[in-house]
């Protein structure tokens, strides 16, 4: 079954820090960009990190640049979104992305809060 499976979500309080993971399964995960992405309540989905298929190139959003690291495991089928320094306009939903297959997954609520 072609799928992505996030978990790592959970709550934490300013200045914390949580790893999310991304599984894949389906197809050739090695071949394929992936991203993160989130959405808060009430507003527009956004990008937040990508990594090329080798794991040779990222890139970030501004807003989280240098809090933030992308890294995968192409031997695990695995795409991580390490965050650290979160602040509570870290709150959202985050999902990973394979970009060429347009393929979603169903997202992990990230809670920063005190």
């Amino acid at each position: 079954q072609v799928q992505l499976v996030e978990s790592g979500g959970g709550l934490v309080q300013p200045g914390g820090s949580l790893r999310l993971s991304c599984a894949a399964s389906g197809f050739r995960f090695s071949y394929y960009t992936m991203s993160w992405y989130r959405q808060a309540p009430g507003k527009e989905r956004e990008f937040v990190a990508s990594i090329s298929s080798s794991g040779g190139s990222t890139n970030y959003a501004d807003s989280v640049k240098g809090r933030f690291t992308i890294s995968r495991d192409n031997a695990k089928n695995t795409v991580y979104l390490q965050m650290n320094s979160l602040k509570p306009e870290d709150t959202a939903v985050y999902y990973c992305k394979a970009n060429s297959l347009g393929l979603w997954g169903q997202g992990t609520q990230v809670t920063v809060s005190s």
